[in-house]
């Protein structure tokens, strides 16, 4: 009896979890703590040699062929699937289904690409680093969400809204650039076989075929042409997504919620962040100018950038400040923002080809993500910055009539 006690505690408590906001947050946070202490550990060159070691077979067949071109190039378009869901709600009835709805977020988005971007490049254009400028760019859309969660009332229901939906409109600009910049050699005849099977899915949609095996199949062919037309494999994720019935999506979208922040991105984490740390990386990682470019434009870039084109969008009467939310909340909004984690190490392992420049790179991505984190609190967590801002707010900063 104590037993099955102690299960069925053990499973509601394991439920609340999964469903509590903050939880995939805290498992990436625990995932890459375990990364960083299992390369690091005398079991560490075993666990890199595993996720490098090839497969043969798979090269043969054009498939991606070692644990981290699998978990990277396969898995990770699943999650690139969910994230298409995602955008495609958002274009169906979320908040960028009018453009009345979308034009803040939308501009938000934009500034908070455009701007870090500038930063970066302002510390390595011209260098051997120059191709990184898309790392800053990204934000993490389940981390930065996990930390509003764990700020509890301070961050009103309003700005995770604004923050969710700037995120996911910076996941669609990130895929943009994954799309365009950091492919490969483009080879035509898979990308007309790609072309082909997009139009046997809209046919199915037309024909309105629910959601099924057949999908699957057409998916998973999707995936094998895109991955091998020199596009990056993740994008056929978000295509397969915006051929999913309308009427479907909300179930299916529900359906992967957990398989992908529960199992791929923890998978993905522990795989990516698996860095040796030296005194020699860490002074490198000081030095170097494509490690500062990237702290830069997440830590300052993003606030700055997503500050400045809400500002200019409500100066200009585009657009208006959501209810409630002052312009307090949309500095610390675009703070959080800074938290690229998942697509910036994703940019990363595709900007730069030599595994010491991603190790550092990935090192920055993660101190960023640290001090943006312990500045969104302070922000947050602090009223006299509050009151202090409000006091000093210049008159254009007020909001729109």
């Amino acid at each position: 009896m104590p037993v099955l006690f102690l299960k069925r505690r053990f499973i509601n408590y394991l439920q609340e979890f999964i469903h509590d906001s903050r939880a995939i947050g805290i498992i990436l946070l625990v995932n890459t703590v375990l990364a960083l202490a299992l390369a690091n550990s005398p079991w560490g060159q075993s666990f890199l040699d595993a996720l490098h070691t090839e497969f043969g077979f798979l090269h043969h067949w054009h498939l991606p062929h070692s644990a981290l071109h699998i978990i990277n190039d396969g898995l990770m378009a699943v999650f690139f699937f969910l994230v298409g869901m995602e955008i495609k709600r958002e274009l169906l009835f979320g908040e960028m289904s009018s453009v009345k709805k979308a034009v803040l977020p939308i501009g938000a988005a934009i500034g908070g690409m455009l701007i870090p971007a500038v930063f970066y490049l302002l510390f390595n254009k011209g260098t051997m680093y120059q191709n990184g400028w898309g790392v800053p760019t990204a934000t993490d859309i389940a981390f930065s969400l996990g930390v509003a969660s764990m700020l509890g009332a301070r961050f009103p229901a309003a700005l995770k809204i604004f923050l969710t939906a700037l995120a996911i409109i910076d996941d669609l600009g990130a895929i943009l650039v994954i799309a365009f910049f950091y492919g490969g050699a483009i080879k035509g005849m898979y990308l007309l076989l790609a072309a082909f099977i997009m139009l046997l899915l809209f046919m199915l949609n037309r024909r309105k075929w629910s959601f099924g095996v057949l999908h699957v199949l057409l998916g998973l062919l999707l995936w094998y042409c895109i991955y091998n037309s020199g596009i990056h494999a993740t994008i056929a994720g978000v295509l397969f997504a915006f051929m999913v019935p309308d009427k479907q999506l909300p179930s299916l979208e529900m359906k992967m919620h957990n398989p992908v922040n529960f199992f791929i991105l923890p998978v993905f984490a522990l795989a990516n962040t698996a860095i040796v740390v030296n005194t020699g990386m860490i002074s490198d990682a000081l030095q170097n100018t494509m490690s500062v470019g990237i702290m830069a434009g997440l830590v300052l870039g993003k606030p700055v950038g997503i500050l400045l084109a809400c500002w200019l969008l409500v100066q200009k009467r585009v657009a208006r400040l959501p209810k409630d939310i002052g312009w307090f909340h949309i500095a610390g909004a675009g703070i959080l923002a800074g938290i690229g984690f998942t697509m910036s190490i994703f940019i990363t392992a595709l900007a730069f080809s030599e595994n010491a420049d991603q190790q550092i790179g990935k090192i920055a991505i993660l101190a960023a993500a640290l001090l943006s984190v312990l500045l969104a609190f302070f922000w947050f967590t602090n009223s006299w910055i509050k009151k202090l801002f409000q006091q000093k707010e210049p008159a254009p900063f007020k909001k729109a009539a």
